[in-house]
């Protein structure tokens, strides 16, 4: 019998750990410090801080200029833009058509009454006169013979025929007829070579030269424009939102263009029409002294419509649709006004202010009962 194998227990080994050594602890990195957080935060309490202070502390009053309305004299203006126009400009044309073989006068001419200004081709009209003195002598000599013709067969007396005597009077008074009747188209045709020479109808200026030698010219084209600068005024035309301002002898200030010089003058002319497609109202101008001045030369015209020897008046920046705002105790008050319309800065106040208010300047931003400060001049 086989012994028991021997077993030998097994020895634990500790390892051993070295004197003053402590094992080592690994520990977490520490999360990185968000300071956005806190400066968001502070971002947002001063806005909050600001929005109720602004909310909760009351606001300054505005500063407001103002002006007190005072009686003054008052001087309403219209000012246009007219032209200098002749009084009385005359189109000359040619009575009879034909061709223009001459032209005496150029622009800018001074012409006498009748002058000769022009020459139509005379040359048909010439042998039309020539047939008219030819008919004239042969219907004298026609009127001689019947005379004679009948002195003589009364001169014979009981010896001629009553028909015959009859017949030689009738001669005579057709013979008579005859001559009436050359002499008068001698007359037509004198007359009509007459107007083919244009001669001017007025003394003045030439304005305007419209056709050249050779062309063919008739009753319906105008060769020339005369008129007298001696004799001229300002037309111009006021919109008609303005038409029932205009009057006659209104006075006007009249500034001629590249002349610093105001002149003195009136309204001499006012259309009773408004024309439909401008909308303008035509009216003219005078001149209280002679002037003389190119025609179509630009004139500015300040013409005096009204004046006042005392009214009140507010600047247009003072209104608020048609109202005004007075400062009363510290506040805007918002009061209705009545104004004469007109395109000017200042406007005329009809009712609706009374002297010795304040009335605020600018309306813009203001509103009723709204706490003001006055701005010291």
């Amino acid at each position: 019998m086989n012994p028991a194998p021997t077993v030998t227990p097994a020895t634990a080994v500790v390892p051993q750990q070295p004197p003053h050594q402590v094992p080592a602890v690994i520990k977490a990195a520490p999360a990185p410090r968000r300071w956005w957080r806190w400066i968001s935060g502070f971002v947002v309490a001063v806005a909050l801080s600001a929005l109720a202070y602004i909310t909760l502390w009351p606001a300054a009053p505005p500063l407001v200029a103002v002006e007190v309305a005072a009686l003054a004299p008052v001087t309403r203006i219209l000012a246009v833009n007219g032209r200098v126009a002749a009084v009385r400009p005359v189109d000359v044309r040619s009575v009879a058509s034909g061709n223009l073989t001459e032209l005496m006068v150029a622009e800018g001419d001074v012409v006498a009454a009748g002058q000769p200004l022009a020459q139509v081709d005379t040359a048909a009209q010439n042998t039309v006169l020539r047939q008219a003195v030819a008919g004239l002598d042969a219907a004298l000599v026609a009127q001689t013979e019947a005379t004679e013709t009948y002195a003589r067969a009364k001169a014979l007396g009981t010896n001629v025929a009553r028909a015959v005597l009859e017949a030689d009077a009738r001669a005579v008074q057709s013979a008579d007829q005859e001559v009436a009747r050359q002499t008068a188209l001698l007359d037509q045709a004198q007359v009509a070579l007459d107007n083919l020479t244009i001669r001017a109808p007025i003394a003045g200026s030439v304005l305007q030269l419209q056709v050249e030698a050779g062309q063919i010219v008739g009753p319906t084209l105008p060769l020339l424009t005369l008129a007298d600068l001696g004799d001229i005024v300002v037309a111009a035309d006021v919109d008609e939102a303005y038409a029932t301002q205009i009057a006659l002898q209104q006075t006007a200030h009249l500034q001629l263009a590249g002349e610093s010089e105001v002149r003195d003058g009136h309204v001499s002319f006012v259309s009773d029409r408004v024309d439909v497609t401008t909308g303008g109202l035509a009216i003219k101008m005078t001149f209280d002294a002679p002037t003389k001045a190119p025609i179509g030369l630009t004139v500015v015209a300040n013409i005096v419509v009204d004046q006042r020897d005392a009214a009140l008046t507010v600047p247009r920046t003072a209104l608020a649709g048609g109202d005004v705002y007075v400062v009363t105790d510290g506040k805007a008050a918002r009061r209705a006004l009545s104004v004469v319309d007109w395109p000017a800065d200042r406007l005329i106040a009809t009712s609706g202010l009374a002297v010795g208010d304040v009335v605020i300047t600018d309306a813009s931003g203001v509103t009723d009962g709204q706490s003001v400060t006055v701005a010291t001049p």
